[in-house]
Parts: C-alpha cells; sequence; structure tokens
C-alpha cells in the first residue's frame, strides 16, 4: 500500500519541451521531464499554501521523438506596474499580441519531443504553514488523487510550455514498463527555479483557518516566506527509464557554487 504522503500521476501528450536554459531563446529540450515541470503539472491540479511537492522520481514510460518545427512567441512582458495600473483603472488595458505578423511576436526554432508519457512520484509535505492548522498530508493526497480521477485542475497542466497541454490520471499502484533499456547520464539539469528549503517555510499566505491554528485572530494574513526565483541545478542520470530526482538523495547545485554556470 501507498504511503499518505506519496503521490503518483501518470501525464502524457503529443508535444513537451523541457527548455535548456541555455538555450532559452531557440528553444531545444531536454530529454526528459524536469522537476520543475513535474511540479508544475501537480500544482496545476491541486495546491495550498500549507503544502508543497517534492518531486520524488519521474519515471518515462514513453520517451518521444525529436521534432523540430517553428512557432511565435513574444518579446515583451508586462511590468507589474502597469498591471496595477489597468487594475486600478488608471489605464486602460493593453494586451500582448503573439500572432504572425505583430510587433509583439517573433517566430523562433524549437527543437521539443512528441508522443511523451510519464509517471510522476511526488511527496507532500506540509509548510510551516500547513503545521501550524489543522491540516493533515492524508487530506491533501486524497484531495489531488480525487481531482486528478475526475480530470479537476486549476488551469490546464502543460508540458514544459502552456501550448503544450498534458493529459492526466492517477497512476496508482499500476506498475508502468519504462521505455525500454534506458541509462543515461545527462549532466547538470534544471532542478527548479526555487530552493526546495525555502519552499517549505510556505508562501505569505495565510487563511482564516491556518490563523485560527496559530491562535491568531481569523483574518487573512500575509505570513511565511517570500521565495524569490533562484535557479537550482542537480546532476541527473537515468537509470531504467527512471531518472530519481529527490533533494535528499541527489546533488543539488547553484549557479554560484559552479562559478556562475
Amino acid at each position: 500500500m501507498m504511503n499518505d504522503n506519496l503521490v503518483r500521476i501518470r501525464v502524457w501528450g503529443d508535444f513537451a519541451c523541457f527548455t535548456r536554459p541555455e538555450m532559452k531563446v531557440e528553444r531545444v529540450s531536454y530529454p526528459i521531464m524536469t522537476p520543475s515541470a513535474a511540479r508544475g503539472v501537480l500544482e496545476a491540479i491541486f495546491w495550498k499554501p500549507e503544502m508543497y511537492y517534492i518531486i520524488d522520481s519521474i519515471t518515462a514510460i514513453r520517451r518521444g521523438k525529436w521534432t523540430a518545427f517553428k512557432r511565435n512567441e513574444i518579446k515583451k512582458k508586462t511590468s507589474l506596474s502597469n498591471a496595477k495600473k489597468w487594475m486600478t483603472g488608471k489605464e486602460e488595458v493593453k494586451t500582448i499580441e503573439a500572432g504572425g505578423g505583430t510587433d509583439d511576436a517573433t517566430p523562433r526554432n524549437m527543437l521539443a519531443l512528441c508522443d511523451v508519457e510519464y509517471v510522476i512520484a511526488a511527496e507532500i509535505r506540509l509548510s510551516k504553514l500547513g503545521i501550524n492548522s489543522e491540516q493533515t498530508v492524508r487530506k491533501f493526497s486524497e484531495e489531488i488523487m480525487r481531482r486528478a480521477r475526475l480530470g479537476k485542475c486549476f488551469h490546464r497542466p502543460g508540458l514544459g510550455v502552456r501550448e503544450f497541454d498534458a493529459h492526466f490520471e492517477p497512476a496508482g499502484e499500476n506498475s508502468y514498463t519504462g521505455a525500454g533499456d534506458w541509462n543515461e547520464d545527462l549532466g547538470l539539469m534544471l532542478y527548479d527555479v526555487f530552493d526546495p528549503a525555502e519552499r517549505s517555510a510556505g508562501f505569505k499566505f495565510l487563511s482564516d483557518q491556518a490563523n485560527q491554528g496559530a491562535g491568531r485572530k481569523p483574518k487573512v494574513n500575509f505570513e511565511g516566506r517570500l521565495c524569490r526565483p533562484k535557479p537550482i541545478f542537480f546532476r541527473a542520470r537515468v537509470v531504467e527509464s527512471r531518472l530519481d530526482c529527490h533533494p535528499d538523495r541527489v546533488e543539488l547545485v547553484s549557479q554560484t557554487e559552479e562559478g556562475g554556470e
């Protein structure tokens, strides 16, 4: 029987691109899903400030085939100051047009994967916000599995990019055969853009129930830690089509530790 804090979700799709950060202009995908992409899939299905996911492993059921094509990408970003003005109604909302021929778009090449399938195994942990509340790991694990069975999600999960939507369902205790005899040392791979240790503090948000559990007056409050993006890498190795990526078992490397790599 599975542990209460371990969930397994099967995901698959027609296309996937897990972009290598050193090739982010003309996108080139890693040959397998990254832990950050796996976390994004799970959080699209279910997430609460009182919990966080630790990706245990990613098993490639179908590795996919390399495919190259062009697509339109945007050159601009929406600034925070403009977003605030739009929210207050001080300025008219200006959209970014990504269609072909527009000033905001540019055609770029992409080397992606097609016809992929993975099984994500992840550990659910309570953040410090969750520890101070009445929430339990079992409640969260049952909730994500229920939502996965029903096909519910906060937003459609993507396989690396939003355009490549992912189908999903519970993997349960079913044994899936990996993608052949795949053993490969992938070198440094992006683990996440957030330090896993910082995520344990929880994001700066507390619900009424979490406040009550902490002995405070029931009101919306912003606590926890403000997590800023910080690229974290790890030495990735695929063994029998399985990528082990639990932070307790792999070596995590930051840019400063590698001299700016």
